[in-house]
């Protein structure tokens, strides 16, 4: 997972122990950025295949809106001159690490640029998106894969059984937003991911050892793989990591009935659909990260919960789930539906 230093040190530890697992249990905290969760996933299928553990649960946690201000060169103090004050959201999430300040939306322009994706391209999938999944909610389809949050408020606690995104946008607004990056761009906030809190986890083990147990068995992970290029390209890389999933697993584009290809921008996926050809019907059927958010440490597995559910309800077996990275890289995680 990826979380910001407010919640204190191993903040898996802490989430563990909120959950009621005994201190027995070891945890480790994960930092891969947007594929924190999904890189967890993939360490804990590593870990069952090798026999080095019987039952893990992965996932990932962000609370973006907690990410606090940082104050450089406090600790050793100030003599003259300005001092920073720096946003963490930005620093660790949404700045390039290799072109220090670039946020990282001026790659998808780049990116719209060089795919020739124009403004209505973009709005039209975060259109999509939106609709998609305010369908979803309307027909209680993510029921299934979301626990219930009691938050305290004025008068008693409050119960949050449904993502708070889609209910709160307007698909009529979204041609109306300016550019977000560009003064002459075509990324807006709506057709990019928003800012957002969340967490999703998994809970995995041997087939083995679920029949013994008489656990039920909701799918099978098939195999799992990382690409990585240039850290200008991240919003391209999910191609990559889907072809060489693809080539592992020996599946085609065609045999996979189901995608989740986490929309960090609405270019990102749109780039995956023309690079690996794909039915855009088969992606993001209940919505992606335009409607429904991007809580950076929490997507990796959020996507995977969403695209279980999604086989579910289609009554199909084999999906494929993939998110770019900040840095140039991208996982991608083949299931199949048991």
């Amino acid at each position: 997972m990826f979380c910001r230093p407010a919640w204190g040190q191993a903040p898996a530890r802490q989430a563990a122990h909120a959950a009621g697992l005994p201190w027995s249990v070891p945890c480790t905290t994960i930092n891969k950025m947007c594929g924190s969760a999904m890189e967890a996933t993939i360490l804990a299928v590593n870990a069952l295949q090798a026999g080095v553990a019987r039952v893990v649960v992965a996932g990932g946690m962000e609370s973006m809106s907690n990410a606090p201000y940082l104050l450089d060169r406090a600790r050793s103090g100030y003599r003259l001159g300005h001092g920073t004050v720096s946003d963490h959201m930005f620093l660790d999430g949404l700045e390039d690490a290799y072109d220090r300040g670039r946020l990282m939306g001026t790659f998808a322009e780049d990116t719209a640029q060089a795919y020739g994706f124009d403004r209505a391209q973009q709005d039209a999938w975060a259109v999509r998106s939106l609709t998609r999944a305010q369908a979803a909610q309307a027909a209680d389809a993510f029921a299934p894969e979301i626990v219930a949050v009691s938050v305290p408020a004025k008068g008693g606690a409050v119960s949050v059984s449904q993502d708070e995104m889609p209910a709160k946008a307007d698909p009529a607004r979204i041609p109306t937003l300016k550019p977000a990056f560009r003064a002459d761009g075509t990324v807006t906030a709506a057709n990019s991911s928003s800012i957002s809190d969340g967490a999703a986890a998994l809970l995995l083990t041997r087939a083995s050892v679920a029949q013994a147990e008489g656990w039920p068995i909701q799918a099978i992970v098939h195999g799992h793989a990382a690409f990585a290029q240039e850290p200008q390209w991240f919003t391209t890389a999910p191609a990559g990591a889907c072809r060489r999933l693809l080539d592992r697993t020996g599946w085609t584009t065609n045999a996979v009935e189901a995608w989740e290809i986490n929309e960090a921008f609405a270019v990102v996926t749109l780039a995956a659909l023309r690079d690996l050809d794909l039915d855009p019907e088969r992606v993001n059927s209940l919505g992606g990260a335009c409607a429904l958010g991007h809580p950076i440490g929490a997507s990796g597995v959020r996507i995977v919960v969403t695209l279980l559910n999604a086989l579910a309800r289609q009554g199909t077996r084999r999906g494929v789930a993939s998110l770019c990275i900040g840095g140039g890289e991208a996982t991608a995680l083949a299931v199949e539906r048991v």
